[in-house]
């Protein structure tokens, strides 16, 4: 095939088998968001590339080599998006939607682009559930976000599978002084750094922290301790976080080496980890980013939020066997009928039935086939029922009802009866 006729690297088609799991995952997401409060925005895709520099970092990865960044015909440079949290920001600035202090609780969805090694779990074009809370500075609102996630994790039976990482990065002015005394310590031992590291040292010492490199890692075990350097309302706002997850039961640990790759954080860092996917191991990560809003020229609002990998949390739910068994089946009834006649009676029955029940998944065999050819594609559809339409049936306005999983002999039912039996065997069932 040729190669303009295939998926870009990195860029994956989601087929109709897949697609179950991915529906029941966001729909999972979106009923319990819609249940704490929060409200959907959706962005566009593309935004001018000066968003991303003024609040991802210019000297970040993600600016420096992971945009997919062009010129449109009017000479403006535009990038697709590879985060969220900057374009929520400037959609809410935008529309005024947090002036005068109002809260704004939001949550989107939707694909991100990195160019990035494409790797299990990690694609260039990757999918997001992100929300976004403006105007609350409290360490309550961090919790609801962390205790919101701990509740989905018990909705899809994972719970087990995940780790809560925790830190607190301070105020920009403590960080500001943790890094310098962070860059002396380094540059005194310059030559034990891997060379990501010390590019990192002169562009985003921070991440230096983030090293998995195990030379870099035993440098860093001597390193001067962010903790050391928090200003006392930072050090009040993480022990507030502390005490309501303790409170709500949720197990976590500190980790001083956790910063983030964005440079807009501030105080709360956390991220929900597993040992499952292998090196990918972050499922869930957020933060406040108290700054951002005023440094993209709004006025001082507080701002904290997460967001969610969907690729890494489906691949989970099928590593770890969490995927519902109802999801195998896209069909609870499959009407196979037998002749002109009875084909035009099927359409009309079946959508009578679909008035009455708007949540029967029914479908009728499309195209004329024999008895055994129909009922062929009857057990493929994985319906656990099949009706039967044929010129006796017809006559007597009747459907026969075959169980087509499990025992149950055939029965005929009366049409105006249909939609009250299906209920009871299928929806209720």
């Amino acid at each position: 095939m040729s190669k303009s006729l295939q998926a870009i690297r990195g860029m994956n088609d989601i087929l109709p088998e897949q697609t179950p799991l991915w529906r029941y995952f966001e729909g999972t997401v979106a009923r319990l968001l819609d249940n704490y409060g929060y409200r959907q925005i959706r962005m566009p895709i593309v935004e001018f590339t000066e968003l991303f520099k003024r609040s991802i970092g210019e000297v970040t990865d993600i600016v420096e080599k992971e945009m997919y960044t062009f010129d449109d015909r009017n000479g403006d440079s535009l990038t697709l998006r590879p985060e969220g949290t900057a374009a929520c920001v400037r959609a809410v600035l935008e529309h005024g939607i947090t002036g005068g202090g109002q809260v704004q609780k939001l949550w989107y969805i939707g694909p991100m682009f990195r160019h990035e090694r494409p790797q299990k779990g990690r694609y260039r074009q990757f999918h997001q559930i992100g929300c976004e809370v403006f105007n609350l500075d409290g360490p309550d609102i961090d919790a609801e976000l962390i205790v919101l996630t701990w509740r989905l994790w018990g909705e899809l039976g994972i719970r087990d599978a995940v780790k809560l990482e925790l830190n607190s990065l301070g105020t920009a002015e403590a960080r500001a002084r943790y890094r310098d005394a962070l860059v002396e310590f380094l540059s005194a031992r310059l030559e034990h750094l891997d060379e990501d590291s010390q590019r990192r040292l002169k562009t985003n010492p921070l991440r230096v922290l983030d090293t998995k490199n195990p030379d870099t890692q035993a440098v860093l075990v001597d390193a001067p301790k962010l903790a050391d350097y928090l200003d006392e309302e930072s050090r009040v706002h993480f022990e507030g976080l502390k005490a309501r997850l303790d409170a709500a039961g949720i197990p976590y640990v500190i980790n001083p080496k956790l910063v983030r790759g964005l440079d807009y954080y501030s105080k709360t860092v956390f991220e929900w980890v597993t040992d499952k996917l292998g090196a990918q191991g972050t499922v869930c990560a957020g933060g406040r980013y108290d700054g951002l809003v005023e440094q993209m020229g709004g006025k001082p609002t507080p701002g904290v939020g997460f967001a969610m990998g969907i690729e890494r949390l489906v691949l989970m739910l099928e590593a770890l066997d969490k995927v519902p068994q109802a999801l195998s089946r896209q069909v609870d009834v499959y009407l196979c009928a037998f002749g002109e006649a009875a084909e035009l009676a099927a359409l009309s029955l079946s959508e009578r039935v679909r008035d009455q029940l708007p949540d029967l998944r029914l479908q009728i065999n499309a195209g004329a086939g024999s008895f055994k050819s129909q009922f062929k594609k009857a057990d493929k559809s994985g319906a656990l029922y099949a009706l039967i339409l044929g010129d006796d049936e017809l006559a007597q306005q009747v459907v026969g009802f075959k169980p087509l999983r499990g025992q149950g002999e055939q029965q005929s039912i009366a049409w105006d009866a249909l939609a009250a039996h299906l209920a009871t065997c299928v929806v209720q069932g």
